[in-house]
This record gives C-alpha cells, sequence and structure tokens, in this order.
C-alpha cells in the first residue's frame, strides 16, 4: 500500500459501519461506562449518548478511541477476542496498567504512539493517526476532521 493511503488502517471492528462512527460499539468493545466517557471527553455524564445526537467532544474522543483499537485489531489480524483481550490486560510496559486504563485516564495519545512503535517495530506497514485533543465546544461548530499523516 502507498505510505499516502495508509494512514487510515482498515476497519477490521466495524466501528465505521456505513461511514459513520457506532460509538456504543466503541464503548462497549473497551467496556467503557458512561462516567469513563464523560471524563475522558470532558463533558458531563448525563450529556453522553451514543446516538445521532452525540456531544461532539464524546463523538471525536471515541472516534480517536475507535482507530486506536483498529490499528490493534490490524496486529492481531483482526481477531477481535485477542484485541479486546489485549486492551483489558495489565501490561509492564505500560507501567502496569491496562491499555484500556490508558485510555480511561486520558492517556490516548501515549498509548497511540506506543502502539505506533510496536507496529513499526514488528515489520507492520507504517500507519500514523495524531490524535487531537478536544476542547468541550458547540454543537453547532463545524466538525474537525482528525489529523492524519504518514510518517
Amino acid at each position: 500500500m502507498q505510505p499516502l493511503f495508509s494512514t487510515v488502517p482498515n476497519d477490521r471492528l466495524g466501528f465505521f459501519a456505513d461511514q459513520t462512527l457506532r460509538s456504543g460499539a466503541v464503548a462497549e468493545f473497551l467496556e467503557l461506562d458512561k462516567a469513563d466517557v464523560a471524563k475522558f471527553s470532558n463533558v458531563s455524564v448525563k450529556s453522553v449518548r451514543y446516538d445521532d445526537k452525540i456531544p461532539k467532544p464524546v463523538r471525536e474522543h471515541l472516534e480517536q478511541v475507535a482507530l486506536i483499537c483498529t490499528l490493534v485489531a490490524d496486529f492481531f489480524a483482526g481477531d477481535a477476542l485477542k484485541t479486546a483481550l489485549w486492551f483489558r490486560t495489565k501490561n509492564p510496559l505500560l507501567g502496569e496498567l491496562s491499555p484500556r486504563d490508558m485510555i480511561r485516564y486520558g492517556r490516548m495519545e501515549k498509548l497511540r504512539q506506543i502502539v505506533h512503535d510496536a507496529r513499526i517495530a514488528n515489520g507492520m506497514p507504517e500507519v500514523s493517526v495524531t490524535l487531537t485533543t478536544v476542547q468541550a465546544a458547540s454543537h453547532d461548530a463545524p466538525r474537525k476532521a482528525p489529523s492524519t499523516a504518514a510518517n
């Protein structure tokens, strides 16, 4: 695959069905409750929802989580069970945290970099997805696409 087009991983987990983020599926995959999602999205728990009125910060953060999950699933040849288990398992290389906990604690960018480095070390195609930090904003504001760049 050409590096120019390798910035978006294959949707091995089905998080982007019909070209729409299935945000509830992302939260369910990682067993994230509304309090977890609210915390890393910087919104109130009461505002977390997964329908067409999903708050912009929630949608954008879950989109970034979905991209990280998809990169890991690519490593496991699309095996959703192995991917989910990897996210739930404490890892000594992550300070005895699970990747899921890194996400819950707002360490998505650090986790993304670790996943990226591990993919390269294992001879996988280089895919660089840069996560954007999203501040709470008006729902009427235009949506920014996540920044991506091939290295």
